[in-house]
């Protein structure tokens, strides 16, 4: 167990807490895909697609409560994120868990915890 102590006010760990060592794009990177899953529906969609990879749109309606337009702009800021990968088949577009950048993020939050 890490022993803590005060500094100036902090608390500060005794022992080194994180082993991450990251900045610049690869941060921002990080940050982005933490600040995509903050949203709970977000994070339900995740969830679903690993269950359900190749979906569509209109699944995900059938499964949230919540509109088709609704579900493209979280389907969008997931992709623009990393989290998410799309291609169209016809007129339906399907997702896909990115799952090089999946495989990173584990990476980077296990050398954090």
């Amino acid at each position: 167990m890490n022993k803590q102590k005060k500094s100036a006010g902090s608390i500060s760990c005794a022992t080194s807490c994180c082993t991450l060592e990251i900045s610049g794009t690869k941060q921002k990177k990080l940050m982005g895909l933490l600040k995509a899953i903050s949203n709970p529906t977000r994070f339900e969609i995740l969830k679903y697609l690993v269950k359900h990879p190749g979906c569509i749109t209109l699944n995900f309606v059938d499964h949230l409560p919540i509109a088709q337009a609704t579900v493209s702009q979280h389907m969008k800021v997931l992709r623009e994120a990393g989290w998410i990968e799309s291609t169209l088949t016809g007129t339906a577009t399907c997702y896909s868990l990115n799952e090089s950048n999946i495989l990173w993020f584990k990476t980077k939050i296990g050398e954090i915890f």
